[in-house]
């Protein structure tokens, strides 16, 4: 009995129930006694196991168990656990209610529709979360809630007292197990309320305990003259932050100065967070338990309480601050001839703005009287950000063209999106960090001592292939999958520039790839083409760069401590995962929210993907996608799969990638992140 039962579950990999399992088996009456029996023990040694009235083999079966990441249109992923396999993607329709952060059981399968791991939520082992956001809905007088976590469900009752002032469309917080009415946030359109929704949806953390923010109050100010003696001496060094308008904390300042042979040298003065934020105090728990600072347009969530982030850590112009540098000397084709690290102290000598340094670079100002001197050093930075840029290149780092959003406010409310432009200004700083990063995780790593990196692995063999197969569709030719490298890639990218399918090419090359994260163990970086990479250069930040900092100080020997590493790799990567969804959500809501006031509105936009259902489209100046389905296309379409072109049969009219088209929003709905609009075939 029990080799046939093993025989026919071993065959049935998404399981059988006990039923099937006797009709497989061609049970008789008694037979299904004994077969019960049978099972009851055979689960009862592991042998077997029974989820949901089903019974699997788990050898066989691809089953695990993982954490569910939720995406705010519904589907999820969970990941294997040590970032060398792809995460599992879960269609919205095989969630079975998880929300982000839960527990979870999934069967999966190695290559699903899109040739990409796939699966299924079996059910939920531990919730993460008791309460839940959603929106407040009625149906026949009777209350209901739509939950956000899960925009794809449906509306479920909702237990509401006869006294609440509740009215249908208000944003609501629900008890997640009796589904009772908890809090009341209030309309999606009242200022804050939208950003409140997102940071109790994602479970970000809005207050700082009191604990942290009594030792943050406690920490003195100003630097003792015996720290003083103790660190290296920069404050003569000319150096300057640069950093966006808005931006409050300053955790990087660089100074650059050219030698007499012609070389480079380059400071990176890091904030000396660690020096204030020691290992299990209040404040390091309060920042592990963040991982990161979060950004909306009218609301930051700082990893450390702003007595730190934008005051005793952030380096304000001419005033005195602990730093940790990175001096580098350069020559002049981008390669590091030396390195040193010390625990500093400087004084920046301004607070620049990307913009302002841009217009010094564009030659239209000389930064003002009181920033004339400051010219040749920045000068000397874009000459050697552009040999550094030219080096990276080369060796193969991905440099994609994809423009963001930002957001247009006047009197709190928002009018327009423009696109954020990535200047010059942006380089000059990103290549003297990567520079800093990479100096330091080489460093740490011929001193062979356990630390935390970057680590970033190469795409799969399946999502290669596929992105090869489309690439040569559209005429553009890869290496074989087994010989492709990050340069190739890159080299795609170059090729695509000003071609009409270029933002789907830049989008297909990026979906390709693995998310990076931080662990313990180096695998390399593959994007930025680095065998060995770390995060050291925004602690006030990214708490990553602070445990980097920890181990790099003990090294040089200012201070011993013991650097714990256990799990905050994988618990850093998921909150910043987290922290970037809900900051991509409130922008994408935002969005849709102005555009639901232009229904019957004329876009346009650039078809950026055809798929069986229609087109996908980019709205022009929206940074979103609205969708075209082929029923509305007014014609009997085709998909032609090898060119992904849309071919009408009988006037052989074509849509193609990157072609332009135009046409009216006919629905918006901003919960469910979904655009409709009608088109007409010449417009």
């Amino acid at each position: 009995m029990v080799d046939r039962i093993l025989a026919v579950l071993k065959a049935k990999k998404e399981g059988a129930s006990f039923q099937g399992l006797a009709k497989a088996m061609h049970c008789s009456p008694k037979e299904k006694h004994r077969l019960k029996k049978s099972l009851d023990h055979l689960a009862s040694q592991g042998v077997v196991i029974k989820i949901k009235r089903r019974y699997f083999v788990p050898i066989r079966t691809n089953i695990i168990r993982g954490k569910f990441m939720a995406s705010s249109r519904g589907f999820g992923f969970v990941s294997p656990g040590d970032g060398r396999e792809e995460d599992i993607f879960i269609p919205a329709a095989y969630t079975a209610g998880a929300f982000d952060g839960d527990f979870v059981e999934i069967l999966f399968k190695r290559e699903g529709k899109k040739g990409k791991p796939e699966g299924r939520v079996l059910r939920i082992l531990e919730k993460n979360r008791t309460r839940i956001i959603g929106f407040y809905r009625e149906k026949l007088g009777r209350p209901f809630f739509l939950p956000m976590e899960t925009p794809f469900s449906e509306e479920v009752p909702l237990v509401v007292s006869s006294e609440s002032p509740v009215e249908p469309g208000m944003i609501v917080e629900a008890e997640r197990e009796t589904m009772r009415l908890t809090d009341i946030l209030g309309w999606p359109d009242e200022p804050g309320v939208d950003t409140e929704a997102v940071i109790r949806r994602y479970g970000l953390r809005a207050a700082f305990s009191k604990d942290s923010l009594e030792e943050a109050k406690n920490i003195p100010a100003m630097i003792s003259s015996e720290e003083m003696k103790e660190r290296v001496d920069y404050r003569n060094w000319t150096s300057v932050t640069i950093d966006g308008e808005t931006a409050r904390d300053f955790d990087d300042a660089v100074s650059v100065e050219r030698l007499s042979d012609g070389n480079y040298r380059l400071g990176v003065h890091i904030a000396d967070v660690s020096h204030y934020v020691t290992p299990h105090s209040a404040l390091d728990e309060e920042a592990f338990q963040r991982g990161t600072s979060v950004y909306f347009s009218d609301r930051t969530l700082p990893m450390l309480p702003e007595a730190l982030s934008t005051d005793i850590c952030s380096l304000r112009p001419q005033q005195e601050r602990l730093t940790v540098s990175v001096v580098l000397e350069i020559d002049k084709k981008g390669n590091v001839l030396k390195s040193d690290f010390y625990p500093s102290m400087i004084r920046t000598e301004e607070r620049l703005t990307y913009t302002l340094v841009q217009e010094i670079f564009r030659e239209k100002q000389d930064g003002g009287r009181e920033r004339r001197h400051l010219v040749p050093d920045l000068l000397l930075m874009r000459e050697l950000s552009r040999i550094l840029n030219a080096k990276r290149r080369r060796e193969g780092s991905l440099d994609f063209d994809l423009i963001e959003p930002e957001l247009i406010y006047r009197e709190g409310n928002l009018v327009s999106i423009e696109p954020f432009e990535r200047l010059e200004a942006h380089q000059v700083i990103e290549e003297f960090m990567v520079l800093a990063n990479e100096a330091v995780a080489s460093y740490l790593w011929q001193k062979n001592v356990p630390s935390l990196f970057r680590v970033h692995p190469p795409p799969g063999r399946i999502s290669l292939e596929r992105l090869r197969k489309i690439m040569v569709s559209l005429g553009f030719l890869l290496p074989r999958v087994e010989k492709m490298r990050s340069n190739d890639l890159q080299g795609l990218l170059d090729q695509a520039e000003g071609h009409p399918a270029a933002k789907f090419i830049n989008l297909r090359v990026l979906k390709s790839l693995k998310l990076a994260l931080y662990s313990a163990d180096n695998r390399g970086h593959y994007g930025l083409a680095k065998r060995i990479y770390t995060h050291f250069t925004s602690p006030i930040r990214r708490y990553p760069d602070l445990v980097v900092h920890r181990i790099l100080k003990s090294i040089l020997g200012e201070e011993s401590q013991e650097v714990p590493l256990t799990g905050v790799g994988a618990a850093c990567s998921e909150k910043e995962r987290r922290a970037e969804e809900a900051e991509r959500e409130l922008t994408e809501w935002r969005i849709y929210r102005l555009l639901k006031e232009k229904l019957g509105e004329e876009v346009q936009g650039v078809v950026v993907d055809i798929i069986r259902a229609g087109l996908v489209v980019e709205l022009d100046g929206y940074f979103v996608e609205g969708a075209v389905s082929i029923s509305d296309l007014r014609g009997d379409y085709r998909l032609q799969r090898p060119q992904l072109e849309l071919v009408e049969r009988n006037t052989g009219y074509r849509i193609g990638l990157g072609d332009r088209i135009t046409g009216i929003l006919a629905s918006v709905d901003p919960v469910l992140r979904r655009i409709s609009m009608t088109f007409t075939p010449g417009s």
